[in-house]
């Protein structure tokens, strides 16, 4: 055996004719699929900028009231929700494409409509159509990810999805620090639209192709995006068989529905997106002097971290790094709970912003301790986020090709 044995140099699990596809319009079409969760991000992102604009915006400019805000910041969950259930109907009967240019207009539509917001019911209209269209290319776009990428860049394309989910969040934070409300808004309709006119040229998925019985199509579609039709494989028979309930008897069914719906409980339960919606109001009540500064130092630490879970979680496994999260979690979000009650526990003191003079009459280097405290304690909590979690659920999903899980992607 010498390494000039040329069957020994053959990797063993290439595809047949020892080559690789090396199409770069893959790459493309992923970004412009991908663009639909860096979407997703801002529209997560946005309220935390555009809360405090707003509740000192000026007549006749509409005001958010503590309630207002509140609704302002959660009712994208709610479109969110009923956008997943559209989009799981969606991806199966228009295709991955279509459904990925259709959650471009209640992209745009809801941030034109609170770009043009007279009053608080614009704003709350335009939050649900965001988050309607956040429902949707959550689900769509990994999909159509997948199904695209040939297999040695599948990994790393899938994994890019989470992270610009999170680049989105960074850009609604950073561009929140220059930007009132209204501009911000105007700026979230650039990603959306950016996807629409990039995806208009971009093909179907060949599976789905495939399973509508267009094969030549699918063939044009495979070569459009890896160049060639080397590595290829046809699906097989039977797996796009939907969901019965009566599967749930099945322990290959069961047991990681349950461990998936667990764990998705156990992430949103958390409280990781009440910290995406609302970071710049907490870090105002911390009484951080820049709480723009801080909501974008804890962006900044979100797309780090992210990004490094991907890099290792191959290697040091999805199981040990969400134990590991969920250990960093508790204990930041017991400092940030400690924070509150010595700086609320002082006589005087008050978790209003504008009562701050109490506090300026504490120690300065006390302070400005405690001040990062609550930044330090909320970056712990961000960076030690669940990254994992969505790379193992869709493990769980291949366990079993009729495992039902259409989920909404979160931070």
């Amino acid at each position: 055996m010498t390494p000039e044995d040329p069957e020994e140099t053959q990797p063993l699990l290439g595809p047949p004719g020892g080559s690789a596809p090396r199409g770069r319009r893959v790459f493309l079409a992923s970004f412009a699929a991908a663009l639909g969760p860096l979407s997703f991000g801002f529209a997560l992102g946005y309220s935390s900028p555009a809360i405090p604009s707003l509740q000192r915006a000026a007549p006749p400019a509409p005001r958010l009231d503590d309630a207002a805000a509140s609704w302002f910041g959660a009712v994208v969950t709610l479109g969110a929700a009923a956008g997943g259930v559209l989009g799981g109907w969606l991806v199966d009967r228009a295709g991955r494409k279509l459904s990925l240019l259709l959650c471009s207009v209640p992209f745009v539509a809801g941030f034109a409509v609170i770009t043009a917001a007279q009053d608080v019911w614009m704003l709350l209209g335009g939050r649900l159509l965001t988050g309607l269209a956040c429902g949707v290319a959550s689900l769509v776009a990994p999909v159509y990810i997948s199904e695209i990428a040939y297999p040695a860049v599948r990994g790393l394309l899938g994994s890019c999805v989470q992270l610009m989910v999170v680049v989105g969040i960074l850009l609604a934070y950073l561009a929140g620090w220059v930007l009132e409300w209204r501009w911000l808004a105007v700026l979230g309709c650039v990603p959306p639209s950016l996807m629409l006119l990039l995806m208009c040229f971009m093909p179907e998925t060949p599976r789905f192709l495939l399973t509508q019985h267009r094969h030549q199509e699918a063939m044009a579609a495979l070569r459009f995006l890896w160049g060639s039709e080397q590595g290829w494989e046809d699906p097989p028979i039977g797996a796009e068989q939907s969901f019965h309930l009566a599967l749930l008897r099945q322990p290959s069914i069961y047991k990681p529905f349950v461990i998936g719906v667990s764990l998705m409980a156990f992430q949103q339960l958390s409280g990781v997106n009440a910290v995406m919606f609302y970071a710049e109001t907490i870090f105002e009540e911390a009484k951080f002097k820049d709480s723009s500064l801080a909501s974008v130092v804890v962006g900044v630490i979100q797309v780090l971290f992210t990004a490094v879970a991907a890099l290792i979680m191959d290697r040091a496994g999805r199981r040990l790094l969400l134990v590991l999260s969920g250990a960093v979690m508790v204990f930041s979000t017991s400092a940030f709970g400690a924070y509150f009650k010595l700086t609320q526990g002082g006589p005087g003191n008050s978790s209003h912003v504008a009562v701050s003079a109490p506090v300026s009459a504490q120690p300065v280097d006390a302070s400005v301790g405690l001040a990062w405290l609550a930044v330090g304690s909320m970056c712990l909590f961000i960076a030690g986020g669940p990254q994992a979690l969505w790379s193992l659920l869709a493990c769980l999903r291949f366990l079993h090709l009729q495992c039902p899980f259409h989920f909404v992607l979160c931070p």
